[in-house]
């Protein structure tokens, strides 16, 4: 739906456990605090479903080289107990739904979803902690100062919806030749403009003065950092 306000809006098409989504994550908070622009979240549930993935060594070897080349780029923490903890952990389970639900619960309950989200990137990457176990979430939202009996009341309503959602961000994905997560559409004066975030990764301040400036194109013949269930591009 295109906004009618005068406001601009920055839609973010992302994934809890894409790592370039954790590489873009400077960008996007830095984003938010601009001033007549609302950041608007579109979950893809990129390893949802039957994208799930148990932790096994070849997970680990495939994820390690683009966290080694995200932390390369934007110097976003990657920690012990993510690396030789949670990737050398074979009963964990990658799973998108639950740190999805839990950012859509705080969004209902009045809460930062992108703030939520920032938590949850932060406790998989820097702290290796499993976010799809629920305990995990719960301290997560209470560190917002989410109430606890609300928030596991509004995951069981925002797993009703979830599938429509993911499905609706996939909509919107084909409608505008998205192609994975991260993906960005900048909405102003009615128009819907795709945004290529590889460019800027490391780089917030550049990115928020494009973003004032109105004048982001996708780039050419480049090659955009971003997941697909299939895999991630470095």
């Amino acid at each position: 739906m295109v906004n009618t306000s005068n406001q601009s809006k920055l839609h973010y098409v992302f994934d809890p456990l894409c790592g370039w989504c954790y590489a873009a994550a400077p960008l996007i908070h830095a984003a938010a605090q601009l001033q007549g622009l609302e950041v608007a979240l579109h979950p893809g549930g990129m390893m949802s479903g039957a994208n799930r993935q148990t932790v096994s060594p070849a997970l680990r070897n495939y994820v390690m080289p683009h966290d080694q080349r995200i932390a390369e780029l934007t110097g976003q923490p990657f920690g012990d107990g993510y690396f030789n903890g949670l990737l050398l952990d074979t009963s964990a389970v990658f799973d998108s739904t639950p740190p999805t639900l839990a950012i859509l619960a705080a969004q209902a309950l009045g809460f930062d979803g992108l703030a939520m989200l920032g938590k949850i990137q932060h406790a998989h990457y820097a702290k290796g902690l499993r976010i799809s176990d629920g305990t995990v979430l719960l301290q997560l939202a209470s560190e917002l100062g989410i109430d606890s009996a609300s928030f596991l009341a509004q995951l069981d309503v925002q797993a009703q919806q979830i599938e429509q959602r993911f499905a609706t961000t996939r909509k919107l994905m084909q409608q505008h030749g998205l192609r994975g997560f991260p993906s960005l559409l900048l909405e102003h004066d009615g128009q819907l403009q795709r945004i290529d975030i590889s460019p800027f990764l490391g780089q917030a301040d550049a990115f928020v003065q494009s973003l004032q400036a109105h004048g982001i194109t996708a780039q050419a013949g480049g090659t955009d950092a971003l997941c697909t269930p299939q895999g991630c591009a470095i």
